[in-house]
């Protein structure tokens, strides 16, 4: 979201980010008092956006608890390399954890610059993905095996204090600096109503992450599912998948069907064929001559890439017109397409993962385009169920403005009969996490492509895109990032696969 130079609260980005599931990340190597007021300012406005502004001063609380923790961490590391002391040996670490707090303290800007210049930061996160606040502190340091059970103790020993006073008369050992500040975290947890599943400590072998978990207000959770469901059950004007379309996948899908029985289905629709004909002499498929019959295409695309065209086909059939708003989605919808199958077509050499990426990114804002086609009459009827059910207006402005829009669109996708796979691209392209582990590439190449479209048009930082993610597909730095999108973007401009 940040870094320490801008220090500007963007309300909108904010808003954007909640209603489409971005996470929002605030990175700093040094944790200065004007990055701790500037962290309090965007939690402001993320809990407002969620309806949980009663948990603010608990929250913020906690956030700057594990940040100052994290900053801590990464000033001990140098610290003990400049000692020539090994934080893993247990006489090391005792001898090094003897001085620590009052020598560090004496002379703190110059530890804080040795954490700066070995690029030891601490990155907060804000983020919601179904229904849930994720809330994580990463330091890009790892926790070693002592630290780890003198962490675990104190937060044992805090399940034995039920208020602040009882936590306060005892005397605790704070020489790491962490103790009596967890048990106070914890305190807050239970003031919120929350137990110790919501709150984890991981260590991977490059980052020390803490996590809180906190649901949203189960009144704001059913009041979202209950439009969201009225919306799939009243959308009338959306037909069910176009006749021709439906027959021809259903001839595909038999096992006894021929390649000449497909394309001579697919023939005996002029429009179709025409269609279907533009599709596949486009820059997708970069066949090296022009096809000009069915025949043709089914031979050289395939069955797979045929069904997936026929999705795609179906879906702008229905969803598309010349509106302003649709034109800027469907745009956003074919860029994410084209990128996606790019990525594939460079980093992961899966013929079938090519043809199954580009029909997914065609239609994984599905769920937004169809809230763009919903009549006027079933938006006033939405309306007046916010009232009858005392739902705050703020949900169906959420809804409006796209919160939910992947659960629409996936609802509207299992309505078609789609297959399981590109239900998945279109439920959990802003969660790739939760798609079942054999659609994972699939939605995690959507999720990546889609972020790069954001990316490019300023919406977010590169900080915001999932690291791991990034990783997978062998990208590692924001120079990377920005070379691929400048020969993504020349390539999508040149085609104009649309």
């Amino acid at each position: 979201m940040a870094t320490v130079k801008e220090l500007v609260v963007d309300e909108a980005k904010i808003k954007k980010a909640v209603q489409s599931g971005i996470p929002l990340t605030i990175t700093t190597f040094t944790l200065p008092h004007e990055i701790e007021v500037y962290i309090e300012e965007v939690l402001a406005v993320f809990l407002r956006q969620v309806d949980q502004e009663k948990l603010k001063d608990y929250i913020v609380y906690c956030v700057q608890e594990l940040a100052v923790n994290a900053k801590k961490a990464n000033t001990k590391r140098v610290y003990f390399v400049e000692r020539g002391l090994d934080l893993a040996n247990p006489d090391d670490y005792k001898e090094g954890m003897a001085g620590f707090k009052e020598n560090t303290l004496n002379n703190i800007g110059h530890y804080l610059q040795l954490q700066k210049e070995k690029g030891l930061y601490i990155k907060l996160i804000f983020q919601v993905k179904k229904n849930i606040i994720h809330i994580e502190v990463r330091n890009n340091v790892a926790v070693t095996k002592t630290e780890l059970i003198r962490i675990h103790d104190k937060l044992a020993r805090s399940r034995q204090y039920s208020n602040l006073e009882d936590a306060l008369a005892q005397v605790l050992d704070d020489s790491e600096g962490a103790g009596l500040g967890l048990v106070i975290l914890v305190l807050m947890l239970k003031k919120m109503g929350l137990d110790e599943d919501c709150f984890d400590i991981l260590s991977t072998d490059e980052e020390t992450i803490v996590r809180l978990i906190i649901p949203l207000e189960k009144t704001r959770v059913e009041g979202l599912s209950l439009l969201t469901e009225t919306i799939v059950n009243n959308v009338n004007s959306l037909p069910q998948f176009p006749e021709n379309v439906m027959m021809v996948q259903k001839l595909i899908s038999d096992p006894k069907s021929t390649m000449v029985s497909i394309a001579r289905q697919i023939s005996m629709d002029p429009a179709l064929t025409a269609d279907l004909l533009k599709i596949v002499n486009s820059a997708q498929y970069m066949l090296a001559k022009k096809v000009d019959s069915i025949s043709d295409a089914v031979k050289m695309v395939g069955i797979r890439g045929i069904k997936n065209l026929l999705y795609s086909y179906g879906a702008q059939k229905i969803l598309g017109d010349k509106t302003a708003e649709k034109k800027q989605l469907w745009e956003h919808s074919y860029k994410t397409a084209f990128y996606a199958y790019n990525l594939v077509k460079n980093f992961k050499k899966d013929h079938n993962l090519l043809d199954d990426v580009y029909v997914a990114g065609i239609l994984h804002d599905m769920g937004k385009i169809i809230f763009s086609n919903v009549h006027p009459d079933l938006l006033n009827k939405i309306k007046t169920l916010c009232g009858e059910k005392n739902l705050p207006a703020s949900t169906f402005e959420d809804l409006a403005a796209g919160m939910n829009h992947a659960e629409i669109g996936a609802l509207i996708a299992e309505k078609w009969n789609f297959p399981e796979g590109l239900i998945a691209a279109i439920r959990f392209h802003h969660d790739p996490e939760s798609a079942a582990p054999e659609y994972q590439d699939l939605v995690k190449t959507v999720y990546l492509a889609n972020m790069f479209c954001e990316y490019e048009a300023g919406n977010i930082v590169y900080d915001q895109m999932d690291p791991a993610i990034l990783k997978s597909f062998e990208i590692i730095s924001q120079k990377q990032v920005d070379s691929l999108l400048e020969r993504f973007s020349q390539g999508f401009k040149k085609e104009n696969i649309h």
